[in-house]
């Protein structure tokens, strides 16, 4: 049986010296590469000391035990790797030791101590035998199976693929040594076939082994603990500590002070409860604690999804205050207080803008000076304190009095937007000690970038509505230039007739009607002006009625104007003057673009639930491509007077009305606008507004 047990475990050798020594050139670099290859060696070397106790008929010794050990150590180490909890966290143990790690290795050095005091039968184990050694590996073994169930169960479906087969590996190898330290606990002997079959069992897991690290690419993803986790997770901890220690004195005060010994309990845990509060209230504290669990158990100084997203809250806060809460956002990185916000000006000056948690200043700064050149050119983020102690390190930069007065100033933010100096931030001191690293310069610059997009948006923001105000009173203007200029065109053309046709009767009444009309639309434009902004008051109207009116108007204009009412008593929902203006408009560019000899016709009628007024002409036509392209654009005419502003303020009225304005027209042959207007009728509106 010894021959078979030395061949058994010189098998298991082999195998993991196979799996374990082309990995320590080509997992160097991978994830857990260096604890799977440490535990592929000690197995090996713990298999052949086995094999070589076995050939010489040993079945336990000391060195056996130790290399057991360190084998079982290896690989529970891998397996705590492999369960993703490890990677970020930061020791500041002796010789780098992790503090999960530190717990398992103390654990691991009492059952090492256990399992020596059985081989070398100390007095205190000597009437037990081998027991505390078989225990220790008992627990090894045990504790293994957790491990393996705690990784797998831990693990979504596709690393669960990758994974399974080393745990199945491992797994079996823990399972096989608690079978056989469980049977030799329970029998006070060890199973020789047992025993024996061991090395060939451990020898089958490495295929397993050697197939997941294949699939060692998808082993885990980049879980991390969550910095706000960690704060207050740490808080807890250290509240509880507190509490517990507090409690203790409390108890000790109060068997020992005698009579006075509940009063005093009671005070010195009231006081301690009050310290507690306060300590954990604390913004300095909170400070503190942010910036030790960031210094000593991470990476990176900023969980940089976290910031940003706070970062990006902070600005895009609906409301106003932008200036501030940009203070607010960059001031949060570095924990400081309070500050002050400089912007640009259209007189090339820096001023102050905002304030936050800080008392205002007046004092401003030239886009020439020293001080802004050198945030310009270097876009550096200035630490006042080290330009104090340093300041050949900020070569070329003058600090204005203002600055070095400022209290309790610290950092000086540069917002630079498109290579240009857009503002800065005087930042106060923080509420605890901040290591201006290459990080934290680098997350400044960026976040002073990022704000000064947002400020500038706004900027443009508020001048774009600036800009539509006054557009709106320029197109407001437009319009009401265009109705003078046809108001003074038909005054014209009655003035240029007067002379040849003043003893017509007929003429007199039309001119007397025009003048009529010119002063009530004058009347109205100057009403208009004064109510500009105020909502219109819609009516139902007579399409019929107000189609006749601004005829009536066009009358002595040639070739005048032909109305034909093919149905009336249609009604639309509209403002009289804007409506005519409209209708208007489209038959004072029919006449200018007919000759005289031709033929201008106004059709009023029905047109499905709609009102259809036609208005067709055989004037000059126009092309397709002028109709798309040039037509309903604004100050677009062929006109020579013209504003080109009829067409397209009647389309947008028409639409305004849940109408729709339809043109077809071909040159030399006319030009035809069909208007259609949703109708009105009173029995259905008055179900409605009963309903």
């Amino acid at each position: 049986m010894t021959s078979i047990a030395a061949y058994s475990y010189a098998l298991a050798a082999v195998c993991f010296l196979v799996l374990g020594v082309p990995m320590m050139t080509r997992w160097r670099g991978r994830n857990h590469g260096r604890a799977l290859t440490a535990a592929c060696l000690l197995s090996a070397a713990w298999a052949a000391a086995l094999g070589w106790a076995a050939s010489r008929m040993v079945m336990w010794s000391a060195m056996t035990g130790v290399l057991e050990i360190l084998r079982d150590a290896g690989w529970s180490v891998f397996l705590a790797g492999l369960h993703g909890h490890y990677r970020d966290p930061r020791s500041r143990l002796p010789f780098g030791l992790r503090p999960s790690w530190f717990a398992g290795g103390c654990l691991y050095v009492l059952m090492l101590a256990a399992t020596l005091a059985g081989y070398w039968n100390l007095p205190l184990f000597a009437r037990f035998g081998l027991m505390p050694t078989v225990a220790a590996h008992v627990v090894f073994a045990v504790y293994g199976m957790l491990l393996v169930e705690q990784v797998y169960r831990n693990k979504s479906a596709q690393e669960r693929w990758a994974i399974k087969f080393a745990c199945l590996g491992i797994g079996g190898m823990f399972a096989y040594d608690f079978y056989l330290y469980s049977h030799t606990m329970l029998f006070h002997e060890t199973h020789p076939d047992v025993w024996a079959a061991r090395g060939v069992v451990n020898a089958l897991t490495v295929p397993l082994l050697a197939v997941s690290v294949g699939r060692s690419k998808s082993w885990s993803t980049p879980l991390a603990v969550s910095r706000r986790v960690m704060f207050h997770s740490a808080a807890l901890f250290g509240s509880s500590i507190y509490l517990l220690a507090m409690g203790s004195a409390g108890y000790y005060l109060r068997f020992f002070g005698g009579s006075w010994g509940t009063v005093m309990q009671v005070t010195f845990l009231f006081g301690a409860l009050v310290l507690l509060a306060g300590i954990l209230f604390s913004g300095a504290f909170r400070s503190w604690l942010k910036v030790f669990i960031s210094k000593h158990f991470y990476r990176y100084n900023y969980d940089y999804r976290e910031e940003w997203m706070r970062f990006t809250r902070t600005l895009s806060e609906p409301g106003p205050g932008l200036a501030e809460r940009a203070i607010e956002a960059v001031a949060a990185l570095v924990e400081s207080p309070g500050g002050v916000l400089w912007k640009r000006r259209d007189g090339g000056v820096f001023e102050p803008v905002a304030y936050w948690h800080v008392p205002a200043v007046s004092a401003r700064e030239p886009d020439a000076s020293p001080f802004c050149q050198f945030l310009e050119s270097t876009q550096w983020v200035v630490d006042l304190h080290e330009c104090a102690r340093y300041p050949e390190r900020y070569e070329g930069l003058a600090l204005p009095a203002w600055v070095e007065s400022f209290p309790r100033g610290w950092l000086v933010v540069p917002l630079v937007l498109q290579g240009k100096l857009f503002g800065f931030v005087l930042l106060q001191n923080a509420r605890s000690p901040v290591k201006l690293n290459w990080e934290v310069i680098d997350l400044l610059g960026i976040a002073g970038s990022q704000a000064a997009s947002y400020l500038a948006q706004q900027d443009a923001a508020n001048a774009l509505m600036v800009a539509r105000q006054f557009e709106s009173f320029n197109r407001m203007s437009t319009f009401v230039v265009h109705d003078l200029k046809n108001l003074v065109a038909q005054l014209s053309l009655m003035n240029a007739n007067a002379e040849r046709h003043r003893d017509n009767p007929e003429f007199q009444r039309d001119m007397q009607e025009t003048v009529s009309y010119s002063v009530q639309k004058m009347k109205l434009l100057l009403q208009k002006l004064g109510r500009a902004g105020r909502p219109e008051n819609p009516e139902p109207l007579a399409v019929d009625q107000v189609v006749r009116q601004a005829v009536a108007l066009k009358a002595a204009f040639e070739p005048r104007p032909r109305l034909e009412i093919k149905s009336a008593g249609l009604y639309v929902l509209a403002d009289r003057e804007r409506l005519e203006r409209v209708v208007g408009h489209l038959i004072q560019n029919a006449i200018e673009a007919t000759p005289r000899s031709g033929e201008v016709v106004i059709r009023v009628g029905a047109s499905g639930a709609g009102v259809l007024v036609e208005i067709a002409d055989t004037g000059a036509g126009m092309s397709d491509e002028f109709i798309r392209e040039r037509l309903f654009k604004p100050f677009e005419s062929t006109k020579s007077a013209g504003m080109g502003i009829g067409v397209f303020e009647s389309r947008e009225y028409i639409i305004e009305l849940g109408g729709s304005l339809e043109v077809t027209s071909k040159p030399s042959h006319g030009t035809t606008f069909k208007v259609v207007l949703p109708l009105y009728q009173e029995e259905t509106q008055a179900i409605e507004q009963a309903a």
